[in-house]
């Protein structure tokens, strides 16, 4: 079979899938699944709502650190500190931040531009993580509810057993399944904010990294500043 006729085999069956039937599926199986689905839904869009607000804030504070940093070193060899400043204060992003921060306490001297560095560096650490432990209380919680909306499933299901007086395999299979689509909506909802949370972090870790080595290069700036003035 040639690629064409694959794809060609592909594109009839998803063809054959409606959009309608689907949604219509899913929303049969929403219902199925009980009272606790309502709560795995809510973590779901509290989960993206976080994480669509932290993806929104990485993006700002993300800047081209290299590219940067040669600026803030070429306007401190042709305008010295306050030209910095003003090239800090122009430019958007957590490492800009720093660096002004830093820039405004260097006439103090080394210690205490780098001590400000510092200080405003954890600032920045805390901003940027700011809203990550509720997309990780999301994804503890929402597996959670699905167990606890399958044990209840499975009681309502022997319950139904009881009250039939009988072992049929239709009242057992069709109780079991009802009462397993909590557990596979509420996994399916900690993966997804798990993916985005394991983005996140990464993202965080780069950026500080960056300001760490970035800071570095500003003190040994400031320094070879200081060295010619000397």
């Amino acid at each position: 079979m040639q690629l064409a006729e694959i794809i060609g085999f592909i594109s009839g069956i998803l063809a054959q899938v409606e959009e309608p039937s689907l949604i219509g599926y899913l929303q049969q199986k929403f219902i199925e699944g009980g009272f606790f689905m309502w709560p795995i839904l809510g973590c779901l869009v509290l989960g993206l709502a976080f994480s669509i607000e932290r993806f929104w804030t990485l993006s700002r504070a993300t800047v081209n650190t290299k590219k940067f940093i040669v600026q803030v070193k070429d306007a401190l060899q042709k305008g010295g500190v306050s030209e910095a400043i003003k090239l800090c204060e122009n430019t958007r992003g957590s490492i800009a931040s720093v660096f002004h921060a830093g820039l405004l306490r260097a006439d103090e001297g080394l210690d205490a531009a780098e001590k400000a560095i510092m200080a405003y560096g954890a600032i920045e650490m805390g901003f940027l993580e700011k809203g990550m432990i509720w997309i990780s209380t999301f994804i503890v919680i929402a597996p959670l509810l699905g167990f606890t909306g399958t044990v209840q499933g499975m009681i309502q299901a022997f319950d139904a057993i009881k009250e039939a007086a009988q072992i049929s395999p239709s009242i057992v299979a069709g109780g079991i399944s009802v009462a397993l689509l909590t557990t596979l909506f509420g996994l399916v909802v900690a993966m997804i904010l798990q993916v985005l949370y394991n983005y996140f972090v990464s993202r965080i870790d780069l950026l500080i990294s960056d300001m760490e080595e970035s800071s570095i290069e500003l003190i040994d700036a400031l320094y070879e500043l200081k060295t010619k003035k000397s």
